[in-house]
This record gives structure tokens, sequence and C-alpha cells, in this order.
């Protein structure tokens, strides 16, 4: 197969230009190098458990469902909007129905076809509070989902909403066959992607093959391993000696310990963020004062240069490039020990006071390291740090129950602000609960900012959302990360797409 092109009309066209979406998908526009009987090995530190799309959460995870799913959207290299499953869709001039023609002859890996009610289904599997979607909020707008032929998805909305198609980019909304039950795909995933499942070894490695009949194109390899290898020098010697083709590094001397000889290393920016979050439903944290005192006795860019070594830019809350907030527009931008005190005092703990920290062990390389540090400032005004070090599964769990006061959390970006944070720091966000912060203001905001499509407007919007949070200091956002992609000998067509993004991986070969 080749791969098609999309064509736009120019409702779609005008979509494309007031919309940003999020880098999390694929996208077209690239032929596939010709298919092979070769393995691409990715390295891994952390064994995916979680294996519905709907509710992943875990980049190892994201990465290894990317290859198996398809969403109704997709993205390009410049995180433009392009096709997907479906054409970009058609708007109706007040922005309340979209219709999305979809892709014809497209088949899940069980072989059964994927059509409109696939679609439907999926997407009121999603707003079915039931299914704990991570993704709920990105349908908060949707009205009506209908299927009017096998290939029609008609989309309503209760109010406009610009940040909608974004939400339909990425792994969290990849449609799946609306007649295998949900306890089946979480053991086996059955997806329309790249990729199809194959078997998998606990805490070992999960083998992918190359779906013959990939709507996208020819898919370059026969076969995707993931391997897990924890350690990281232990993935550096797996590239060194071959046993490992790909795999993502934040240290940057890790990174080019292993680029030699015919190793290389790719520097990839990020929007995702490293981040202390704060629960202020949590009792040690429900005082603003005390969440601000934790802001102001913080040096953030200490801890970029101390855990990521220097690979990393200090950053607010938000990183969409449109929109994305002034690091210095917070209390205590700079560490301030005094101020810190001064907001402990206010909280009737002059002294300091305790606090858990929950962190992960394997989810990504400095979470430790953040933790310690973290330990080690807060120490100096009296605040005593309980570093509580989980393995990963743990940690994903405590993490989505909302069981914890603070903890060390690497979260991903969007080029949409609403994508990015509505989940989260709305009332009725589907994450709500693990961010546990949420304002009247903040509501107001939000609903605001999906009202427009005038990026003039959504930019001040969405520059009184960030002030918002860190004046009451919802979280401390520490920084966003350089990434580095890692490539081993006859390895070709890796992109090396922001934040990594390992969703265009079925276009490499190797020899």
């Amino acid at each position: 197969m080749t791969p098609r092109t999309s064509g736009r009309t120019a409702t779609a066209l005008a979509l494309t230009a007031t919309l940003g979406l999020a880098a999390c998908g694929g996208g077209g526009g690239q032929e596939a190098a010709a298919p092979g009987d070769g393995e691409i090995v990715v390295g891994i530190t952390a064994d995916p458990t979680q294996m519905l799309p709907w509710t992943v959460t875990s980049k190892q995870a994201i990465q290894v469902l990317s290859q198996v799913y398809s969403t109704l959207l997709d993205t390009d290299e410049q995180s433009v909007p392009v096709a997907g499953l479906a054409e970009l869709p058609e708007v109706s001039e007040d922005g309340l129905t979209y219709t999305f023609a979809l892709t014809e002859g497209v088949t899940f890996s069980d072989g059964s076809a994927l059509d409109s009610e696939d679609v439907k289904a999926t997407f009121e599997t999603i707003m079915d509070p039931e299914s704990n979607a991570s993704s709920a909020s990105y349908f908060g707008s949707v009205d009506t989902v209908e299927a009017p032929d096998p290939q029609t998805v008609v989309v309503t909305l209760s109010r406009p909403d610009a940040s909608f198609p974004a939400g339909l980019t990425g792994v969290n909304t990849a449609i799946v066959p609306s007649d295998v039950d949900t306890a089946e795909l979480e053991t086996t995933p059955v997806g329309s992607g790249p990729y199809v499942w194959s078997e998998r070894t606990p805490n070992e490695s999960i083998t992918l093959t190359r779906n013959e009949d990939y709507f996208a194109g020819d898919v370059g390899a026969a076969e995707v391993v993931f391997r897990v290898i924890p350690e990281e020098q232990s993935m550096v010697s797996a590239l060194r000696t071959g046993s490992v083709d790909v795999a993502i590094f934040e240290n940057p001397v890790t990174a080019r310990t292993a680029a030699t000889g015919d190793v290389t290393s790719t520097t990839v920016d990020s929007l995702s963020y490293h981040v202390l979050q704060l629960r202020a439903a949590s009792p040690a944290l429900e005082d603003v004062s005390s969440r601000l005192a934790i802001q102001c006795a913080l040096d953030r860019q200490g801890i970029v240069d101390t855990a990521a070594l220097g690979a990393g830019e200090v950053t607010g809350p938000i990183t969409s490039p449109e929109y994305r907030s002034d690091p210095t527009a917070a209390p205590c931008a700079e560490r301030d020990l005094d101020r810190a005190r001064e907001y402990l005092a206010e909280a009737g703990t002059p002294d300091g006071f305790s606090l858990d920290l929950m962190t992960s062990q394997g989810l990504y390389s400095t979470a430790v390291d953040e933790a310690q540090a973290i330990q080690a400032q807060l120490g100096e005004v009296g605040i005593d740090v309980n570093v509580q070090s989980l393995d990963s599964s743990a940690y994903v769990d405590r993490w989505l129950a909302g069981d914890f006061d603070a903890a060390v959390a690497l979260n991903g970006g969007s080029t949409d602000p609403n994508t990015m944070y509505a989940r989260y720091f709305t009332s009725d966000g589907s994450f709500n609960e693990v961010a546990g912060y949420s304002s009247d203001t903040l509501d107001e905001l939000f609903a605001q900012g999906i009202e427009t499509t005038d990026p003039a407007e959504r930019q001040q919007i969405y520059s009184q959302v960030s002030s918002e949070l860190v004046d009451n200091a919802a979280w401390v956002w520490l920084f966003t990360p350089q990434l580095f992609l890692v490539t081993g000998p006859g390895v070709e067509g890796v992109e090396a797409r922001t934040d990594a993004s390992l969703s265009r991986l079925w276009t490499a070969t190797t020899g």
C-alpha cells in the first residue's frame, strides 16, 4: 500500500490555521521506507502495564500502544493536523458540528472492519464516567456522537470548543473495536495501527509484528520488540552491542556515553514538563501559604543542574509554544528563603512541617534525583520531606488514585493549553482528583478558552490561567527536559519528533 493524501476542505484549512494540535500522534506526509524482514528493538526502562488506550498514562505504555492503535486525526512533524483514520473534519459555521469521513477499507488486527460504529463506541466509552478515561475531559463539550453511515461520524458539541480536535490525535482517543470485550483488550490489544500485538513476557519484553494491511502505508520492519531494561548503563551496553536499536535518554552524559562508534544521539525538544505536584486536597497542603512556602524554597535551576545535569529549561505551567507561560511571572520565580519562612509563619507552621513525597523508579531517569534535590532544598526551611520511592506500577496506581500529598511527575504537554490542563484543573476534569486543585475562576477561564478561536484572545485567557495556577501554587512547575533519541547502526528512518514520540516508528527499517 502507499500512503494516501488528505483532501482538505476550506473549513478544514481554517481549522488548521486557528488551532494548534497536540504533538502526540504520528502524522502523514513522509514515505515509509521499503519494508524488510528486520527487527527493531526499543529499550524501555519500565514494563508497560496499562493496555487500554483511554486509561494509559505512562510514556512506555504510550510508546507501545502508538504502534498498535490508530487515531481519528494525526499530526505531522510540525504538529499540523493531517488525516488519520478520517479526513480533516468539515466544521459547521457555528462551530458545533464536526463531520468526519472515514478511510474505506481499514481493518482491525482481528480482521474486522473499522467503521463509524467503532468510533462512536470508542468515544462514548471515553465519555462514560465508569470508564475512568484520562481523556474524558477532551469530550467535555461533546453532546452527541452519531454514525449515520459506516464511513461517516458526526460529532455535535454543546458549545464551541477550539481545542476539541487536539484531543483526537493521541493514543488516549485511539479507536478500538466495538465488539471486543474490554477485559480482552487489557491483555491483548486489538487495533488498526502499523503493528499487531504478538506476545508479552512480563517485566522482560513485548513483541509486535507488522500489520500487512496497515492503511497508511508500508510498514518498515517485520517486528518491533520493546525490551525492558531498567538500568541506564545496561541500556548503553545493549546499544553498543546491538541488542537494542533505539532508546530515549534524558541524561545528556548517558546519551553521549551511548553515542560512540556507529551509535548516534539526536537532541529533541519537549513540550513535556517535570513538576512537583502538590495536592491542595491533602491536609498537609490545604493552606495556600504552605504551598507558596514550598514554591519559594525551591531553586528550580538548581534542580535542573543537579538532577538533569543542565539538560532542561525552567518552565511555567503552559509549554504550548503559542501560549507559553513566562517562568519568571510567579511568586518567588527565583528562590527566596526569607519569603518561604514568611509563608510558613502565615500558615501557622513557622518551624516547618512534614510532607510525604512520592517518586518513581523506572518511569524516567531523573525522578529520584529530583525528589532528593527537593528534599534537601525544603529541609533548609524546616519542611521535613519523606521521600517514598516506588516501583513504576505502584507509583502509577497511587498517582491515578490521587493517593499522595506530593509527587514528582513528568507529564505530557500539548500545543493546546486546554488539552494540557482542563482535565487536571477544572472541577469536573478527569484528572482533578490527581491534581487536587480547582477553582471557580479556573472553571470560567477554561470555558472561555475553548469558546474562541482568536489566538490573541486565547493567549490572554491562558495567561490568566497560568497566573491563577502559580499564584496559588497549585503545583510547582520545574522544567521542560531535553531528550536524546539514540539509535544503533543499521537503523534508518527513525524520526526525531517532539517529545521523542515513537508514533512514526513504523517508517523505520533495520538492516
